[in-house]
């Protein structure tokens, strides 16, 4: 039996729209293996200036990612669309273990098998200090409720 990931390309609105907040929600979970699973074992990442192959490194790196960046709160939006392609442009936000806070904001490109399972993510993201007073991802952890503005309507 084949691994699956509805909605599956070729996307329209709706199923890109969905796709987006599927893999937000999930990302605020924060669980490498699970998240892990909406890729292909073979699916190739560059995350800022590294690069990863593979759901095990996957996992590895989003270990490590979450060790480092603690308070984790992410949202997505949908940038554009086609076939099996999805842009989307993101922040989150996080502090360190010195209680510095950031917002990153970054740009993706995703690519998907027939399946729905990403086969490539490309990230570009920069990292801006802010004052714990200055954050606006204000939800306890795990997925941004429905009701939580994204980035358009909170002027991001």
């Amino acid at each position: 039996m084949s691994e699956e990931r509805p909605p599956f390309p070729p996307f329209n609105i709706e199923d890109a729209v969905k796709k987006v907040r599927m893999a937000e929600n999930a990302w605020n979970l924060q669980d490498p293996e699970k998240i892990a699973l909406a890729y292909t074992e073979d699916s190739r990442w560059r995350n800022r200036a590294e690069f990863l192959n593979g759901r095990k490194e996957i996992i590895q790196f989003l270990k490590r990612k979450w060790a480092r960046e603690l308070d984790y709160r992410l949202i997505k939006e949908l940038w554009t669309f086609n076939e099996n392609r999805i842009a989307v442009r993101f922040q989150y936000e996080w502090h360190d273990d010195s209680g510095n806070w950031f917002r990153a904001h970054g740009n993706e490109n995703w690519e998907f098998n027939e399946q729905g399972l990403m086969r490539r993510r490309e990230a570009s993201i920069n990292d801006v200090p802010i004052k714990e007073s200055e954050r606006k991802f204000l939800w306890d952890q795990g997925p941004r409720p429905d009701d939580f503005p994204g980035l358009t309507e909170l002027g991001l």
